[in-house]
């Protein structure tokens, strides 16, 4: 009994949350890998990116539940998502047109290309907390758990109650929805296969005959479709506040970069080692090993290997292992 109650508790506060989290992570990973391999450049404004998208969600949220609409049990914010989507397509769209065409156009080098993006990272920071505010805005509605954890305990008669909540479920369901979606995308549609031919060789995929301007718009529509989705989840499971998405920026580069930066393959599987190498350092485990242990051994201090406030030092710390020891990523990088 003591076991399925360690079980229950590791799931409660370690696997369940870094699944989630790792989720978020890899969809957000994703949006950078794609910019990297075939616009080539590291693009520091796709987490204010995340923010513009999901602030642009939160006001159609707010919007349709003036309005009296919901999806019952599912919050809100799912029927907002295709329209938040759209305007930061339109965004990007606009940054690029203004913006990146002109150091592409230049054949500006990719160092060039990131000093513009950390410009236009401050820019959107800004406007973002212009519009919607520096503080936190909770926008989740409906039912707030799957499974609580009183009915599980009631079902199950353990001490320990499992609790999964609606957004951690519907982050993992909506991740693997995309990321088939994504894959399927790449590697069977035309313009898929257009936009891997142009990362694998730019100049022979211009020869035959791919056009570079459509190549680059496909791609940011894509990114500015991960990093909403990504940033609207992570907003429901946690909260909206512009600042943290700039936070945010550091284990999405470290997913993207310990996987294989310009792999999508890689940026997956780097999230996902990201999330619980965070959640597994920051956990204090004293009550699963209080279960599991005889209780003499039962650990009188927390058994946390680092406080939840160095929680991004962890993805730095495996950022600086990674860049040492294996550079190109777990995956090889700088291909889609």
């Amino acid at each position: 009994m003591d076991f399925l109650n360690a079980i229950v508790a590791l799931s409660n506060f370690v696997l369940i949350p870094a699944m989630a989290y790792g989720s978020q992570l890899a969809l957000g990973a994703l949006g950078v890998t794609l910019i990297y391999g075939i616009l080539r450049f590291s693009n520091f404004a796709h987490g204010d990116t995340m923010a513009f998208g999901t602030m642009a969600t939160i006001l159609f949220t707010w919007w349709f539940q003036s309005m009296g609409l919901h999806l019952g049990p599912l919050p809100t914010a799912l029927i907002a998502l295709p329209f938040g989507i759209m305007v930061t397509m339109v965004l990007v769209l606009f940054t690029d047109r203004v913006v990146y065409r002109f150091y592409r156009v230049q054949k500006a080098k990719p160092v060039i290309l990131v000093i513009v993006s950390i410009g236009v990272m401050f820019i959107m920071n800004g406007f973002v907390r212009f519009i919607i505010g520096p503080g936190d805005q909770r926008f989740a509605d409906g039912e707030r758990f799957i499974i609580s954890a009183r009915n599980f305990k009631e079902l199950t008669g353990l001490r320990e109650g499992l609790a999964i909540k609606t957004t951690q479920g519907i982050t993992v369901v909506t991740a693997v929805i995309v990321v088939i979606a994504l894959f399927w995308f790449l590697n069977r549609s035309r313009t898929g296969k257009s936009m891997r031919a142009y990362s694998d060789n730019e100049d022979l995929a211009l020869l035959s005959g791919i056009n570079p301007d459509r190549v680059v718009m496909v791609t940011w529509l894509l990114v500015a479709a991960l990093a909403t989705i990504a940033g609207v989840l992570y907003g429901l499971d946690k909260s909206f506040k512009p600042f943290t998405y700039f936070q945010l920026l550091l284990p999405i580069f470290a997913s993207a970069i310990v996987g294989g930066l310009g792999n999508p393959l890689g940026a997956i599987a780097g999230g996902f080692i990201i999330a619980f190498s965070e959640v597994f350092i920051t956990y204090a485990w004293k009550k699963v090993l209080g279960y599991i242990l005889p209780e003499s051994l039962e650990p009188s201090s927390l058994v946390q290997f680092l406080s939840t406030d160095y929680k991004f030092a962890v993805s730095f710390v495996i950022l600086l292992i990674v860049l040492l020891f294996r550079p190109t990523g777990l995956f090889r990088g700088k291909s889609v």
